[in-house]
């Protein structure tokens, strides 16, 4: 049997198969065979192949591995400061129109090299990983330069090889003005559409595209026009939409065939029907919403009803959401938002994934890859129950044990 191969009995499997449900089987069993699931289904089923060398899991429940489908996490310095401020009464706007926010942590990671930058973001990563998370996805946007973002998205590689995850980068190069493009944000967005963007595709550094559309960022005219470099570049877009605002930015994304909207508080219903009709995912992100004390909740009750799929994430960011656990972010979805717990965990599975574009991953399913992670829980529902402190037994991605 090779290294990325195993099988496991005595367990609940929670597969999260179909569109419904948990997709429990109890008295499980589940084989991998080079990082690939072969077998999910009843003990009593399990090939005889795989019985002599299978190990018992003692009850524990098994879930898909977690896929954290937006995150900041890599980055340099610490924006503790801001936190106190918000709390004395000032708002995003305010810190980012002072200087703080995402552009004190691009002079921060500008100034930091590859090593530096490495050091600084594996224990986030492996917070992540100790957590549950197999896939996560990582964004750029602290450069906003060639060298600057390039330099953060090979990090981002570098952890997944560290680590043994699975690493989804995202070129956010539209993420704020740098100060050398101060009141010229349309001279910016040539640079990342003429240089930038171009420079990470030529290097096969990002996976996708990213930008923030809001008044404190860009607009959806500029928006587009990374939007369309992305596509003669070959690359998927997402976007950071109506997070403080609604401009339209759910709507926009939809049109390209988008894989995500994320944050979304104050989408509408035509970005919502946009959204159903392209079948782009409605990416929540309760720490944000936590952190900035926000009241405007994202329209839940619309994108169930259009059946526009709901992906959780932490969005872990120095700024806006230090939050390292994304089960944490599941609780906040359900006490926050009002997400069932179903929702919850399909959030952090199924619709994570497919918020990535990924397919091959996010249920217990024979064909998928061996991401897993086991839990001394009684039910499903307890993995949105705590708060904080249950962590995974074991987590397994590609096949081998990690963390």
């Amino acid at each position: 049997m090779s290294e990325r191969s195993g099988a496991l009995v005595n367990l609940r499997a929670c597969t999260l198969a179909g569109d419904h449900g948990y997709g429990l089987i109890e008295d499980a069993a589940v084989a991998w065979e080079d990082g690939v699931l072969c077998f999910v289904g009843p003990r009593d089923e399990l090939p005889a192949r795989w019985r002599a060398g299978a190990e018992d899991a003692q009850g524990a429940l098994l879930t898909p591995g977690l896929v954290d489908c937006h995150t900041h996490l890599v980055f340099a310095g610490q924006r503790a400061d801001e936190f106190e401020q918000r709390l004395n009464g000032a708002s995003y706007a305010d810190i980012a129109r002072a200087g703080g926010g995402i552009a004190a942590t691009v002079r921060a990671t500008r100034a930091a090299d590859e090593a530096a930058l490495l050091a600084a973001s594996l224990p986030r990563a492996r917070a992540l990983l100790r957590d549950g998370v197999t896939t996560m996805e990582i964004k750029s946007g602290y450069g906003l330069d060639v060298d600057s973002e390039a330099r953060m998205l090979r990090v981002a590689r570098r952890i997944g090889v560290e680590l043994g995850v699975s690493v989804r980068t995202t070129a956010l190069c539209a993420h704020a003005l740098p100060p050398e493009f101060s009141g010229d944000a349309d001279g910016y967005i040539d640079h990342v559409c003429d240089d930038i963007l171009p420079a990470l595709a030529d290097a096969g550094l990002a996976d996708a595209v990213d930008a923030f559309c809001e008044g404190i960022g860009f607009s959806p005219a500029q928006t587009r026009r990374v939007f369309e470099r992305a596509r003669q570049l070959g690359l998927p877009v997402k976007l950071h939409a109506d997070q403080l605002s609604d401009l339209g930015g759910g709507a926009l994304v939809a049109a390209f065939g988008g894989l995500s909207a994320d944050h979304v508080e104050y989408a509408s219903a035509d970005s919502v029907a946009a959204m159903a009709a392209a079948g782009t995912v409605a990416v929540l992100l309760p720490g944000a919403f936590l952190a900035l004390r926000e009241t405007r909740l994202p329209p839940i009750s619309a994108f169930r009803e259009h059946g526009v799929p709901m992906a959780i994430a932490t969005d872990l960011n120095p700024g806006t959401s230090p939050l390292m656990s994304l089960r944490s972010a599941a609780n906040l979805a359900c006490t926050l938002f009002g997400l069932s717990v179903e929702e919850s965990l399909r959030g952090v599975t199924v619709h994570a994934a497919r918020a990535l574009g990924l397919d091959d991953r996010g249920r217990l399913l024979a064909g998928l890859r061996a991401d897993l992670a086991l839990w001394q829980v009684e039910t499903p529902a307890e993995l949105a129950y705590w708060i904080a402190g249950l962590l995974p037994t074991r987590v397994l991605a590609d096949g081998v044990w990690r963390g």
